[in-house]
């Protein structure tokens, strides 16, 4: 189990496809911030992954599912904050066979 964040700062847990396509399993962002913020950060380090993972995947903030709309610049996304001490899960679909 990852480790709380550094003060001052929320973790982000990638799952599944986010985990591959940032080649990390966690990361610390500066908060507060809102999620559409937290798009952009993620958008500017891996260029992609917000059609490629972000646009099909669930979020969570301290095990609570966000409803995000599909485009990060909607209002529940820029409105809903991301505070110092969180933790966000991105998860991504994952299929079976």
């Amino acid at each position: 189990m990852p480790q709380k964040p550094s003060p001052g700062h929320c973790r982000t847990l990638y799952f599944a496809s986010a985990a591959s396509f940032t080649r990390k399993s966690s990361e610390e962002f500066p908060a507060p911030l809102s999620i559409a913020d937290l798009f952009v950060r993620l958008e500017q380090s891996y260029p992609g992954i917000r059609d490629k993972v972000l646009a099909s995947s669930l979020l969570t903030i301290n095990l609570q599912y966000v409803d995000v709309e599909e485009e990060d610049g909607s209002e529940n996304a820029s409105s809903t904050m991301i505070k110092a001490g969180d933790e966000v899960a991105i998860i991504p679909p994952v299929s079976a066979g």
